[in-house]
Formats: structure tokens, C-alpha cells, sequence
């Protein structure tokens, strides 16, 4: 059975979409069977992966249960993905049943077992959509950027990962948190990388020893709709991402036999 993965932060802007699109292609490049699934309204982890958004059905019909995880799929270049797009939005609305929490695990079930990783992309807000995520999840890998802001509302997250491992997923762990935009020279980076190894303590996990650095390609590369190996594999993003797929393979959490 697959290792499910979410990248999170209730923050936009940290780089979670080329966070997840890095990791997923770098799983790919190295052999593993993956699935992506795209929980962010905005749909650019489908995009950047090529998925067809619009003229498709996405998560949005596999979670609402009119269409089976076989039908939402899509593969692109060895990459499964199921996509998103804006009929997600009103999600936190309509998905008001009881259960709700738990409606992408079940979607997911029937296919668990042809993947390696599944890599959740989450929006930036802690909603349904987000609980969803957790509680299908095994880990838990929480990104953050060398500024304040990027710190500000974790004990939030800290509140909702506790609830959702209290009562729907007893075993998610956060893996670690991995540090984006990263630019040693400056003295916030330094003061924020002293709050994350506070906060990493507080989740009873770690920093990520891979630091990523800051990249123009990072950012440019999901407006292109293009991953960032494919965009600019030989940015200093690039290469900080390929030595923390290594890094993140070789955690005891995500190994897939021992």
C-alpha cells in the first residue's frame, strides 16, 4: 500500500504546488509509482503536471461520489494525477454530511495499492478540504518560507493536525519541515530557521537536514504549467529538491519495505 503524503501550510504563497510537483517528479525519475491528487481549488498541481482541468472530472466528483478514483484519473508521462479545479471552492458548503472528513480516503481506497507515494497538494487554508487530507494521510510535511508570516498560525495547524489524529487518523505524523525560499546570507532566514527547530519540537518532529533554495525558476515554473525539473533542472531549486527526495526516500516513515 502507497505512502500518502501531504504537503501543508494554511499560509499561501510558501511554495506548496512546486513543493508537491517536485517531489511527485522526482519520485517518478527514481522509479516509484505515484499519484498526485490536487485538493487546492485553484488546480495548479494538475496544471503544472499537465492534467486536463477543466474538460475532466477531478477530485471534485470522486470526493462528492459520483465518479470512482478509475474515472478521475489521469496520467501524464508516467505521473497518475487526479486534478482539481474551481467547483472545489464550495466544498466546505456542500460536503456537509456526516463523515465528510473522511470522503478522499474512501475515494482513494480502491486504488491505494498500485502506488508507491500519492502526494496531496492542500489549499492555503485549514478547512474541510485540508481535514480531508489529513485524515487520509500518513505524513504530514509542513513547508515553510524564511519570513514571519510563514511562521504565524502554526500552533493552528498544530490544533488541527491534534483533532484529526484524535479522531479520524490516529497515525499521521508530521515527517519534518522542510524549508523553502531559503537564502543563508539573510538574517531573518536565520532567525525564522531558530523559530522552525522551536515549532519542530512542539510537533515532536524535525527540520528537514535539505534546505531549497530561492529559485526565480521556482516560481516561474507552475505559471508554465510546467514542473520545475522540466523547467529548469539545473536551477539551484532543482538540484536542492532532488538531494531531498533522496533525503525524504530514506526517511523510516516513508520506506516502502523494512
Amino acid at each position: 500500500m502507497g505512502k500518502i503524503v501531504v504537503i501543508t501550510n494554511q499560509k499561501g504563497g510558501v511554495g506548496k504546488t512546486t513543493t508537491a510537483c517536485a517531489i511527485i517528479t522526482g519520485l517518478e525519475q527514481k522509479g516509484y509509482k505515484v499519484l498526485g491528487v490536487d485538493l487546492d481549488p485553484q488546480g495548479n498541481f494538475g496544471f503544472c503536471l499537465g492534467a486536463d482541468i477543466e474538460g475532466s472530472p477531478t477530485v471534485y466528483e470522486l470526493m462528492k461520489g459520483v465518479k470512482t478514483a478509475e474515472e478521475v484519473i489521469q496520467t501524464i508521462k508516467n505521473i497518475d494525477i487526479i486534478p482539481s479545479n474551481i467547483l472545489l471552492s464550495g466544498a466546505e458548503q456542500e460536503f456537509s454530511m456526516l463523515g465528510r472528513e473522511t470522503l478522499l480516503k474512501r475515494g482513494l481506497a480502491p486504488v491505494m495499492d498500485r502506488y508507491d507515494y500519492i502526494i496531496i497538494d492542500t489549499p492555503p487554508a485549514l478547512n474541510i478540504l485540508t481535514a480531508n487530507a489529513y485524515t487520509a494521510s500518513d505524513n504530514l510535511i509542513i513547508l515553510m518560507m524564511p519570513e514571519i508570516l510563514s511562521v504565524l498560525g502554526i500552533s493552528q495547524l498544530r490544533e488541527t493536525i491534534e483533532l484529526v489524529k484524535s479522531i479520524y487518523n490516529p497515525g499521521i505524523e508530521v515527517l519534518g519541515i522542510l524549508l523553502n525560499k531559503y537564502d543563508r546570507r539573510r538574517r531573518l532566514t536565520r532567525d525564522v530557521e531558530e523559530m522552525a527547530d522551536d515549532i519542530a519540537d512542539k510537533l515532536k518532529t524535525k527540520v528537514f537536514g535539505t534546505k531549497i533554495r530561492a529559485s526565480v525558476a521556482a516560481a516561474e515554473a507552475p505559471a508554465h504549467g510546467e514542473s520545475l525539473f522540466k523547467y529548469a533542472p539545473k536551477c539551484n531549486a532543482a538540484k536542492d529538491f532532488r538531494i531531498f527526495v533522496d533525503e525524504l526516500v530514506s526517511e523510516k516513515g516513508m520506506r516502502l519495505h523494512g
